[in-house]
């Protein structure tokens, strides 16, 4: 077990979307680009990051219920229940959401991306660099 585990948000989503409702399924589905503002202390990380990379942005989903241990995919009433580790709901035990996106601009410490279907004030907890098409 990971006792004492900890994340410290290294920066946040600075979206037009404003709650869960708006935001599509996935951010292919519609979702617009965004900001991400890096933290200042964590600025120097982005050295090397350029417009036109993918990368993988992994987000805090700090709407979700982590109490959600089974859904019907998609919201969809008539589908069956599945467990959250077979879905990509928001809702889990450990809300962590996964971002393949487009890096647009870099100005400073922020970095306009997309698409992401990340809601506003949506916790940054890491950036990747996307290796491949196996990221997707």
């Amino acid at each position: 077990m990971m006792d004492g585990a900890s994340l410290e948000p290294v920066g946040v989503i600075r979206s037009t979307l404003r709650d869960r409702a708006q935001a599509p399924r996935q951010g292919a589905e519609g979702a617009p680009d965004a900001w991400l503002e890096v933290r200042p202390r964590f600025a120097r990380a982005l050295s090397g990051v350029s417009a036109g990379d993918e990368v993988l942005v992994i987000t805090w989903l700090h709407r979700a219920d982590r109490g959600v241990l089974e859904v019907h995919p998609r919201d969809d009433p008539a589908a069956p229940l599945a467990g959250v580790f077979a879905t990509r709901s928001p809702d889990r035990p450990n809300p962590l959401g996964l971002h393949r996106v487009t890096v647009r601009e870099v100005a400073g410490p922020r970095l306009r991306i997309g698409p992401i279907e990340a809601i506003d004030g949506t916790p940054v907890v890491d950036i990747k660099p996307a290796l491949g098409p196996s990221d997707r």
